[in-house]
């Protein structure tokens, strides 16, 4: 399987509109930049760990960002039970180190659907809602804020791992 997404296909955000639709749409471009910087590769450059002594893969940033979309919005906004695909508590890093566990297309594909299902959450819940996890609350508004971080600062790792696979270059 390749993933196949051009960067005209990203999702631009808009420049004026309220508030939940600037979040949901700097969010869906993150979410859109990773896929691009995936795409048309072969499994086993998704798998490369291109910046050394760096364990980070295009790959591993899939699983990571899985397991981010999981925790925040089904488990922390949606109050869901967290069931970890990718790495346990003996095992915290197996979402980069144990690459060897999923397909690239099956990564990709359950990425996919997290993205979606916490596309529902947040539009089931008001920007004020408060999730929680232990000993704190999180406004949904305060986590779509991260997500966008957290997408844009590990969009940051990928542009180095893609250039450093194929030389492949973009904002």
């Amino acid at each position: 399987m390749t993933i196949t997404m051009d960067s005209t296909d990203r999702i631009d955000p808009p420049t004026v509109a309220d508030e939940r639709t600037l979040l949901t749409g700097f969010l869906d471009h993150q979410r859109d930049t990773l896929a691009w910087k995936c795409s048309g590769l072969t499994d086993e450059q998704l798998a490369l760990r291109a910046v050394e002594p760096s364990g980070l893969s295009l790959l591993g940033l899939l699983r990571h960002l899985t397991e981010v979309e999981r925790g925040w919005f089904d488990h922390v906004i949606g109050g869901e039970e967290l069931t970890r695909t990718y790495y346990s508590e003996d095992n915290p890093d197996g979402d980069f180190n144990d690459l060897g566990t999923h397909s690239p297309a099956e990564v990709y594909e359950t990425w996919r659907a997290a993205c979606a299902r916490s596309r529902e959450i947040a539009a089931a819940h008001e920007l004020d809602f408060e999730g929680s996890r232990p000993h704190r609350k999180y406004a949904l508004r305060w986590v779509l804020i991260h997500m966008i971080e957290e997408y844009a600062r590990h969009n940051g790792h990928a542009d180095f791992l893609r250039e450093r696979i194929d030389g492949a270059t973009g904002e």
